[in-house]
Order: structure tokens, then sequence, then C-alpha cells
């Protein structure tokens, strides 16, 4: 066969999830920040794409056909991301790494994913990209932002779940595949469904709500923000961390660990009678 089955998958990421938790810690962060800049590029380009196209529905579904760019990235050119991660939950449950090195893991991709995140959100506000359209990338960047700052916490927790299950599902097909072409077809449907729907991404929201920031502080788009009916208000640092990051990280953690990794672990790995 020209692909792995999904069993050959769940066998084939106990040594992917090893290494990744082998990693020194160094080459971890960077990888990290790699990373997150690139999730954070496909974000800049579905919001730059979206915006160019008048009619609102057909821009949101031309900006999601573009943000899977941001996951080929992270998958073909290599580097280390959080919501991926969470299949190290594999790995632990055949006992193949530890509680502590999945956790080190974790933490240190995810910080490494905000810090290249926030790089990407930065250099593109201060070099006044946002501008494109007649500040309307500007409007675009803060509004998006206000919106998921707005989310109440019950909502992010659940849009983080259904979120993580598409991107772990694309990362499990993606792993399927034994050639650079199927890899990218296998990952763009999930992905670009979860954007089209409105699902919350921990990493991508790093860079969109930290965009919104930074847009924020520059008062010609802060003012182009409010005269098209956008309130910039809740698009504090607080909002970000608090009010959006936590339920949604805690929303991808279920989608990707439990949903997939426990699921599939279960189906394929796990042995009869094991406790």
């Amino acid at each position: 066969m020209n692909y792995f089955t999904p069993a050959e998958v769940a066998r084939n990421y106990i040594g992917t999830g090893k290494a990744k938790v082998n990693t020194p810690v160094c080459k971890m962060f960077l990888l990290a920040v790699l990373a997150g800049a690139f999730i954070a590029m496909g974000g800049v380009g579905a919001t730059t794409a979206a915006v160019s196209v008048p009619l609102a529905s057909v821009g949101k579904f031309v900006g999601a056909c573009v943000f899977p760019g941001g996951l080929t990235m992270v998958l073909l050119a290599g580097s280390e991301l959080f919501t991926g991660n969470t299949l190290l939950v594999i790995p632990l449950l055949e006992k193949e790494i530890s509680p502590a090195g999945m956790l080190k893991n974790w933490a240190v991709v995810y910080v490494g994913n905000l810090v290249g995140g926030l790089l990407i959100a930065a250099g593109v506000v201060y070099s006044h990209q946002p501008d494109l359209f007649g500040n309307q990338t500007a409007v675009s960047v803060i509004s998006t932002a206000a919106a998921k700052c707005s989310l109440s916490f019950g909502d992010g927790v659940i849009r983080g779940i259904l979120c993580n299950f598409l991107v772990c599902i694309a990362v499990w097909i993606s792993f399927a595949a034994k050639d650079v072409a199927g890899k990218i077809m296998g990952l763009f449907f999930p992905i670009m469904m979860f954007v089209l729907c409105g699902f919350e991404h921990s990493v991508a929201n790093m860079y969109y709500i930290g965009a919104g920031i930074f847009a924020k502080g520059i008062p010609e788009y802060a003012q182009a923000a409010v005269k098209a009916g956008v309130d910039p208000g809740a698009v504090t640092w607080g909002n970000f961390f608090g009010g959006n990051l936590l339920p949604v990280t805690i929303g991808n953690i279920i989608g990707g660990a439990v949903c997939v990794g426990c699921v599939y672990w279960y189906i394929y790995l796990k042995k009869p009678g094991r406790e």
C-alpha cells in the first residue's frame, strides 16, 4: 500500500513521540518558535485573503482554504506544535515516555509557540501590513481579536475541543501518507473545516489576539475599527491569557489527547486484558 494504515500510524507514533520528548530543550524550544511562526503566517494569509473578498461569507471560506498552509509548514518543514503534541498521550499510555517528559514537552513547546506567534504578530502590525485595503485588514485583525476575547469560558473549552479533534485528525492523516502531496491533501480538509466553523486553536490565537492587541495600540487602526463598529475594549492581555487561552488550551488538550489520542490508543494499541 502507498499509505500507512491507522494501526500502523498508531505504532509509528510511539517512536515519533519518544523522539519529541527526548529532543534537547533548546532545540525543542526553537522548533516550537518556528511552529508558532508557521501557524501565525497561516493566519496572516487567511486574514488578508478573507478581507480581499467583498462578500464576507465567501471571504471566510477563502481564508479557511489558505490557513492550512500553516500546518503544512509545521509538518513538512520540521517544527513542534503544542496542539499536535497532545498526541503524546499515545506513547505515555504505552509506557514509553513518562508523564514528566510529556508535560515538559508541552510546557516548552507551548511557550515557544507563544513566542513565535507574538513575533509574527508584532512584525505584521509594526510593518503596517494591516494598511492593506484601506485599513480594512486592521479592522479585521482587531475585530477577530475582540470576538475571541469575548468568548465565554464554556464556549472556549468546547470550541477548543472541536478544533483540536480536527487538528489531530489532520496530523493523523498526514502521518498516514508516504509522500508530500498525500500529506498536504490529507491535512487540508480538517484544517479548512475548523477555520471555517470558527473553532478555537490556542496557537493560532496566540497570533490572532496578539496582533489585535498590537494593532489596537496604533491610533489609526483603533479609530478605523471603532468607525467600523468594532469595540476594541475587550482586546487586553488579561482577556488574551485568562479569557481565551486558558479555556481554549483546556479544550485543545481534551480534543487532542482524549478524543483522538486515547481513543486510537484503545482501538489499535491496548492489549486485551491490559489495565
